[in-house]
């Protein structure tokens, strides 16, 4: 196997497949091509692309001339006819088990069979994902952190089937774009959504209970334990849908009530408040223009 990423397809066009492309485009020589069914979604993708670019370029982060280059690099599809040539296919879509086996059902068949296949799920089973295919050795779960253009951490998750050389060759890539790998076995929530979202779960239950406000909270665990962020300002920022899916599969997954998801999350959820991206989670963040 090729150790030479040329060419990454993106299936998703929100922010986390947004900053994937706009990393993959800035720090490497890789084509990029960024796929969403939805128009409006591809425009927002290429202005979210130069938002990163402007912020980078007024930090003395990247030049200009490389800024210019990876714009070239970067195309987008609204369409899964006529693909182009890719040698890794990156998932980042919404968090549902159903809708990414039928994404990499479909794709399966409109990709050739050394083309390796990636899914950027936060806590479901890869070894299921990669089970809507027939290249379950050639399928792995890369676990980004948003913004994935910034954060350094990514997570390498091998299905059952995942030959050794899907491994390295995923690894490799991800430290070329400059990331610390961990690697996790393919159980919910692999090690970093199993751990963090027990903390912001558990910061649910604490403020449900009425045991603090949500600022102390937050400000016990920043200046107590050095975060940078606290459980529950970091569930607002992830989303709290997303929390509450992640929860719900940790549950589901292990059978143990300690996973239960706090009522709190549900309340919320149910009323449309999902952090900061509808204007109010836990905290109040105003109207979202």
């Amino acid at each position: 196997m090729d150790n030479i990423v040329s060419s990454v397809f993106v299936a998703g066009s929100g922010f986390m497949g947004s900053a994937i492309a706009y990393l993959i485009a800035t720090q490497s020589k890789a084509q990029v091509c960024i796929y969403d069914k939805y128009p409006s979604a591809i425009e927002k993708a290429q202005k979210t692309f130069e938002r990163f670019g402007k912020s980078a370029l007024e930090k003395n982060l990247i030049a200009s001339e490389d800024l210019d280059n990876a714009r070239r690099r970067l195309t987008t599809s609204g369409t899964l006819d006529n693909l182009p040539e890719s040698d890794l296919v990156i998932e980042a879509i919404a968090e549902d088990l159903s809708l990414k086996r039928e994404l990499f059902r479909i794709l399966d068949e409109k990709f050739p069979t050394a083309t390796i296949f990636a899914s950027n799920t936060s806590s479901l089973s890869i070894t299921a994902i990669a089970a809507a295919t027939k290249r379950s050795d050639r399928f792995i779960g890369m676990h980004f952190f948003s913004p994935a253009h910034i954060m350094k951490l990514l997570e390498i998750i091998p299905a059952v089937d995942s030959s050794k050389a899907t491994v390295k060759y995923v690894s490799d890539f991800a430290r070329s774009l400059g990331k610390t790998v961990i690697n996790a076995k393919d159980f919910p929530g692999f090690v970093t959504s199993r751990l963090g979202m027990m903390l912001v779960n558990e910061a649910a239950f604490v403020l449900m209970e009425g045991v603090s406000s949500a600022e102390e909270i937050d400000r016990g665990m920043i200046l107590g334990y050095n975060h940078p962020m606290g459980p529950l300002a970091l569930a607002d920022f992830i989303g709290l849908d997303i929390c509450l899916n992640i929860m719900e599969t940790l549950h589901k997954g292990f059978g143990d009530s300690k996973y239960r998801p706090c009522p709190l999350f549900r309340q919320l959820v149910a009323a449309g408040h999902l952090g900061k991206k509808t204007g109010k989670g836990f905290y109040d963040y105003g109207a979202i223009t």
